[in-house]
């Protein structure tokens, strides 16, 4: 005899895609608000678009739903929506494909200085309290017949109800869906689903097996008598508007105010995350093209490079080169085995231990070595340089900016700052020591900016034609050595010209004077075509 006590898997599904419209999309309603808001005019829309999106992920779960698929389902849509809805409340950040992606990339370090305790107890209290519910919950599933007709009953519901709701207030939702796009990108759990099945789909519907060479005819300038030793130094989540070169009112940037450098204040990068911004930047196609698949599929800048003989190494103290150094030697300084600059973490600095020994130990042929920086990365800025460069306090000591006054976040993220300013200063040391055997240059620019609190919104990885502009506007800076061919007065006029990460790939081949088919002199920043 069956128990008596059970309820349907859809009721079960309804109470929980109530439970996640009511606890895990207050930041998709306050944005809402934010546009519509609570009056006599927008109520009945406001109530329709709480019980539209509540139809919609019922129909959604619905669609999966089976005796085996249901809880398992729920439970892990519970639990996932818990950590998106923390994030999303927190730091204001969307959970779109270029998001997912930043996620699968991240490494423990990154993952742990996000950990927090609202974190936990948004994930215990509306993660796994709830889960434990569903999982302990007597569902009553029937037979296959009664299964699918409940599951037919429950979708054409869903769809009425649907239907119903854009009829009855369609001018609202016409401006809703066209002229608001993007506050539909803040719902929980529906866009973070669609931005999954999108970075699979791209990720696995049609794998690269092969990678088209380009570049291949690449050679070194006949007219180039000297060796050239180039240093490109990727920032991190710096913002162009917190260097002192470019104006800001805090001295930032000491060392390189003395250091003869050529600052770009109008420079912009590809993308809002580090996954987005480093493969672009290095690639041969402009940003309207920097698909992961035509990224992945086709070599890079440092391939170029190889194809004329110069000598490239990749020392990275961040996550990773997001796929670009695959084919060139690539060290490893975030831990101490490699890194002699470690205390809380491993320092930016250390990434020159060794270097000069490196640099004589190739004795013919240039040399381009990228150094990919620690830099600024959020949300623990203070732990982003050593307690000798805590100029400005208090700071900001915990990864809840939002617990933080603004003040605080600031006084970290620009000690931060400060300690690239030195770390810079450093490289052109090492360049300065080596400009008797070669024509030296350094070329800084940061992956891309960082919110630090404007708009409630933190952080980076924002949509890029959402993302504010502190996401986009970078630092870009220059030094040349004596003797590097360079129009230095020709280039200081073009210091506040719009540039961008697009023109990185042809600009370096323009340094290295190197001749090839894919050299667009127009993108080139040095060319007076640039």
């Amino acid at each position: 005899m069956e128990r008596t006590g059970k309820i349907t898997a859809y009721r079960l599904i309804v109470a929980v895609s109530l439970f996640l419209v009511l606890f895990d999309n207050v930041s998709f309603f306050r944005h809402v608000i934010g546009v519509y808001p609570i009056s006599a005019q927008n109520i009945g829309f406001l109530i329709s678009l709480f019980v539209g999106l509540t139809a919609l992920i019922v129909l959604l779960f619905s669609l999966v739903a089976s005796r085996y698929t249901t809880k398992p389902v729920l439970i892990l849509t519970l639990l996932t929506s818990a950590i998106a809805a923390h994030f999303m409340d927190h730091y204001g950040i969307v959970i779109d494909h270029g998001m997912v992606k930043n996620v699968f990339q991240t490494n423990v370090n990154e993952a742990t200085d996000l950990l927090s305790l609202p974190l936990v107890l948004y994930f215990l209290i509306i993660g796994v309290l709830p889960a434990i519910g569903v999982y302990l919950a007597p569902v009553k599933y029937g037979t296959l017949k009664t299964a699918l007709i409940a599951k037919l009953k429950v979708i054409a519901i869903c769809l009425l109800i649907l239907v119903v709701a854009v009829l009855t207030f369609g001018r609202f939702y016409t401006s809703f869906i066209r002229v608001h796009k993007p506050l539909r990108f803040y719902t929980n759990p529906t866009y973070y689903i669609y931005s999954l099945g999108r970075y699979f789909e791209e990720q696995y519907s049609h794998p690269v097996t092969t990678v088209r060479p380009i570049g291949e005819d690449a050679t070194i300038a006949p007219t180039d008598k000297q060796r050239e030793l180039v240093i490109l130094v990727v920032g991190e989540a710096a913002r162009e508007d917190h260097f002192s070169l470019n104006g800001y009112q805090r001295d930032t940037n000491p060392r390189l105010a003395q250091r003869d450098v050529i600052s770009f204040t109008n420079f912009y990068s590809s993308g809002t995350s580090t996954a987005a911004s480093i493969p672009c930047m290095f690639s041969v196609y402009t940003r309207p093209d920097c698909t992961d698949r035509n990224e992945e599929s086709t070599e890079n800048l440092l391939d170029v490079l190889r194809h004329a003989g110069v000598s490239v190494l990749w020392r990275d103290n961040n996550s990773s080169s997001k796929g670009v150094a695959v084919r060139v030697p690539y060290q490893d300084f975030r831990k101490p085995a490699n890194n002699p600059v470690c205390d809380v973490e491993c320092r930016d600095v250390g990434m020159l231990s060794g270097l000069q020994a490196y640099i004589d130990g190739h004795r013919s042929g240039d040399i381009f070595i990228v150094l990919h920086q620690m830099g600024n990365h959020g949300p623990a800025y203070y732990k982003r340089y050593p307690p000798s460069f805590k100029r400005w306090s208090p700071v900001c000591t915990s990864n809840q900016l939002n617990e933080c006054s603004r003040q605080e976040i600031i006084n970290a993220y620009d000690n931060a700052i400060l300690y690239t300013d030195y770390f810079l200063s450093r490289v052109i040391d090492l360049l300065q020591k080596n400009s008797a055997h070669f024509e030296t240059a350094m070329f800084y620019l940061s992956d891309h900016g960082e919110s630090l609190g404007e708009g409630g919104i933190y952080l980076h990885g924002l949509p890029y034609f959402l993302a504010p502009k502190a996401q986009k506007h970078i630092p870009a800076i220059m030094w040349f050595g004596r003797g590097f061919p360079v129009d230095r007065q020709a280039l200081e006029v073009k210091a506040g010209m719009p540039f961008s990460q697009d023109n990185l790939f042809h600009t370096v081949l323009g340094m290295l004077e190197i001749r090839t088919s894919v050299y667009d002199k127009k993108l080139d920043i040095l060319n007076d075509g640039g």
